[in-house]
């Protein structure tokens, strides 16, 4: 064969030891990621929790840091699937300095530390103001459902709660029963004995059955007692503040009152049949998706600024609803930024009377004007120009609002919002593969929510700047 090819020997020994950095691009992510744990972020609080000097040196924080990161921000967040990255890909080797933590050692770092990491949610954010990008002229709120790392058919309803733990109290007592019987029985003779349970006591193990029935009702209680508590809770507030809003017309002020009313409503509460509680994780609800499919999921909250979108607040609710989201929301995001938008565009999800009001009472206070939808529109429908006219003396606050986002600068507002929130949800979704939670319970949700969102601001830093224009941006 006459043509030459370039010398290839997979056997050939390297007389230098390699080096990782020169298998990486200077502008890959991982040399961001590496540069913003070493020289930027404060890992102070992880650091902190480091105070027995004792036993077996663990692995260094910025190591486990750089591979969460960097593998939450490119969709891998398994702890499995980090660890063999560790193995397969030059960048997580190469922010592993040729590491290999197990996964065990990964997902017990993470667990461990999930407050800190939360944490670096905001400063991403204030990183991310010290470059510019965020501006706080215009912010969206909306919320989305991810799935929790439970099935939906784990879950009971209240109703079935009862009959199920009924059904098992009576298996417990026929088998208690059974058992003394046949224990009676056996202390005759050990043929009587052996004949009855088997010879290796496998064929019918009376003891395990009740003690696997016995966990099996006091699972089953739990739940019922969530489900209980929860809407003794629901019933204590609502008869609190409503306590409150008739005080405030009457011009009292007696919280004794107020907490007996709470008390009152808390005892009188009854669960609706429907009610649920899953087995597996338990702060989780049944939710509709934007698919129209009900899922086990939680509620995830953010607020983005129409900049860069950056996420200036991020949490997570265990309640379907958004309405109960607006006000805390919009505060945490002025916590964190310290500053309060001009514009918050929401959808109807949130439009209720006390939103409304607490709208109205925000443009006062801190003059941001919010633009709420007051309906949903069906696919390709416009939404009317404002009638002419002054708005009639007698509108309510829902007309008003209705109104205004009918006049041209209202629609011009807030056709900005689906532009603004949506595709972050839609990045988080499939660049970072946040679709499904893979902690559970409601502060496991929130921990790897805001850090979900602080890799997305980090990766909306990194477009921006690079990797040449970090270390010039923290001076």
């Amino acid at each position: 064969m006459d043509k030459t090819f370039r010398a290839f020997d997979p056997r050939q020994v390297l007389l230098l030891p390699p080096s990782l950095d020169d298998w990486l691009p200077q502008d890959h992510l991982a040399r961001f990621v590496a540069d913003l744990v070493d020289e930027v972020l404060d890992l102070g609080p992880v650091l902190a929790d480091y105070t027995e000097k004792r036993g077996y040196p663990p692995y260094d924080p910025r190591l486990m840091v750089r591979l969460l990161i960097y593998g939450y921000t490119t969709g891998i967040r398994s702890s499995r699937a980090i660890e063999r990255r560790c193995a397969d890909d030059v960048a997580f080797r190469f922010l592993a300095a040729d590491q290999a933590p197990d996964f065990r050692s990964i997902a017990r770092f993470r667990r461990r530390h999930l407050d800190a990491l939360a944490g670096l949610f905001t400063q991403s954010l204030h990183l991310a103001q010290k470059l510019g990008m965020v501006k706080m002229g215009r912010v969206a709120l909306d919320g989305t459902k991810l799935e929790a790392n439970a099935s939906k058919h784990k879950a009971m309803s209240y109703g079935r709660l009862i009959s199920k733990e009924e059904q098992v109290e009576a298996e417990i007592a026929a088998l208690e029963e059974k058992a003394g019987a046949l224990l009676a029985d056996a202390e005759a003779t050990d043929a009587a004995e052996d004949q009855t349970f088997g010879v290796d006591g496998k064929e019918l193990d009376l003891p395990a059955e009740l003690d696997r029935r016995e966990k099996r009702l006091a699972r089953l209680q739990a739940a019922r007692a969530q489900i209980e508590a929860e809407a003794a809770d629901k019933a204590r507030k609502h008869a609190e503040d409503k306590e409150r809003r008739r005080q405030d017309r009457t011009g009292n002020s007696d919280e004794q009152a107020v907490t007996d009313a709470g008390e009152k409503a808390a005892d009188k509460a009854r669960p609706k049949p429907k009610a649920q509680a899953n087995f597996t994780d338990p702060d989780s609800r049944i939710m509709k998706n934007s698919d129209g499919a009900y899922i086990q999921a939680y509620n995830a909250q953010a607020v983005v600024d129409e900049q860069h979108q950056v996420i200036t607040a991020a949490d997570v609710t265990a309640n379907p609803s958004d309405a109960l989201n607006y006000t805390t929301m919009l505060d945490q995001s002025a916590q964190n930024t310290g500053a309060h938008p001009r514009q918050a565009l929401v959808d109807a999800g949130y439009c209720s009377e006390t939103n409304l009001e607490a709208a109205k009472e925000r443009q006062l206070a801190c003059g941001t004007d919010t633009f709420m939808a007051t309906g949903r529109l069906a696919h390709d429908e416009q939404v009317p120009p404002a009638p002419r006219g002054r708005i009639p003396a007698n509108a309510t606050l829902k007309e008003r609002m209705a109104r205004k986002l009918r006049t041209k600068p209202g629609r011009a507002a807030y056709s900005r919002r689906k532009a603004i929130v949506e595709p972050v949800f839609g990045q988080i979704m499939t660049c970072h593969n946040g679709r499904r939670l893979l902690l559970r319970g409601q502060d496991g949700a929130r921990g790897e929510w805001r850090l979900l969102a602080a890799c997305h601001n980090l990766r909306k830093i990194f477009r921006h700047i690079g990797t040449a224009g970090l270390a010039a941006a923290i001076g």
